[in-house]
């Protein structure tokens, strides 16, 4: 085993444990699911500003009937008409 790839090796282990195959699977889309929700935070938040000069504060640009949040339980914003008086 000394001159084995480390894939070689890899394959081994699953050829001799199959259990280890949901495991594998169930990490990888964990982790895959977690990248996406990371890009999908960094490409649509309000939080994260990427271009200073022509969008400086991307909140303030934010129309009523905008939905900013990933899942709204009670809140339909389709017939949502004017922000809150406060």
């Amino acid at each position: 085993m000394a001159g084995t790839s480390s894939g070689a090796r890899f394959y081994q282990q699953i050829k001799r444990h199959p259990g280890l195959i949901p495991m594998i699977g169930f990490i990888c889309l964990g982790m895959s699911s977690a990248g996406l929700y990371l890009l999908r935070l960094a490409l649509s938040s309000l939080d994260v500003c990427w271009d200073r000069k022509n969008n400086p504060e991307p909140w303030n640009r934010v129309s009523p009937n905008d939905q900013y949040k990933f899942l709204a339980v009670s809140t339909d914003y389709k017939k949502l008409k004017d922000w809150p008086d406060f």
